[in-house]
């Protein structure tokens, strides 16, 4: 960094990432659940899922981590809107409007770099990109899998249709195992009162 003037634009860039931490998912505010998560907190467990794949499908975990982190970053302005709300506007031009001004102030090679990322993950032509979008997706079923579990028996719909948009071999069978077991439970094994 040469100047303030460039830590300055980089401290708005992070406040403004900071904000998905408020923002909360719609689609399962739809379902009637109080309290659903975050865009932040999806977009952890996004990074998270995104690793785990890529090490799965030999993938560069670096990249697959960025563009699971920065994939939902335009929220932070237009917050995230349900599928019913992206019926009626396009969505992938307002979320590539935004992410361009979110960028445009960045010193240059961070501005390149995202910019770089956030079209590769649209193109969705690369292993990374792919495997991205699969934890993206298969993020959603878990957050739905664990609602139903705790009672919100309307997640459950979300989980009949999505599961046909996973392309990576790695995501549809930890979708299987997830779809076929109780996943809210893993605690149970560690809760041991004996000592």
């Amino acid at each position: 960094m040469k100047n303030t003037k460039d830590i300055k634009k980089i401290i708005q860039f992070i406040s403004e990432a900071g904000m998905l931490k408020s923002i909360k998912r719609s689609g399962w505010q739809v379902l009637g659940i109080k309290g659903a998560e975050s865009v932040a907190e999806h977009s952890f467990r996004c990074a998270v899922i995104g690793y785990i794949l890529a090490g799965m499908e030999e993938a560069s975990c670096y990249k697959v981590g960025l563009l699971t982190l920065l994939n939902d970053i335009h929220e932070a302005r237009i917050t995230d809107l349900h599928k019913m709300a992206q019926r009626y506007i396009n969505i992938d031009s307002a979320e590539d409007r935004c992410f361009i001004e979110q960028v445009k102030n960045l010193p240059d090679k961070l501005r390149k770099e995202l910019t770089k990322l956030h079209e590769e993950y649209r193109k969705q032509k690369t292993k990374e990109s792919i495997i991205a979008r699969d934890a993206d997706i298969l993020e959603c079923l878990i957050q739905a899998k664990e609602y139903y579990e705790q009672g919100f028996k309307k997640a459950i719909e979300f989980t009949k249709r999505a599961p046909r948009f996973l392309k990576t071999k790695s995501a549809k069978k930890l979708w299987r195992f997830v779809n076929t077991n109780n996943i809210t439970n893993w605690w149970a094994a560690y809760s041991d009162f004996k000592r």
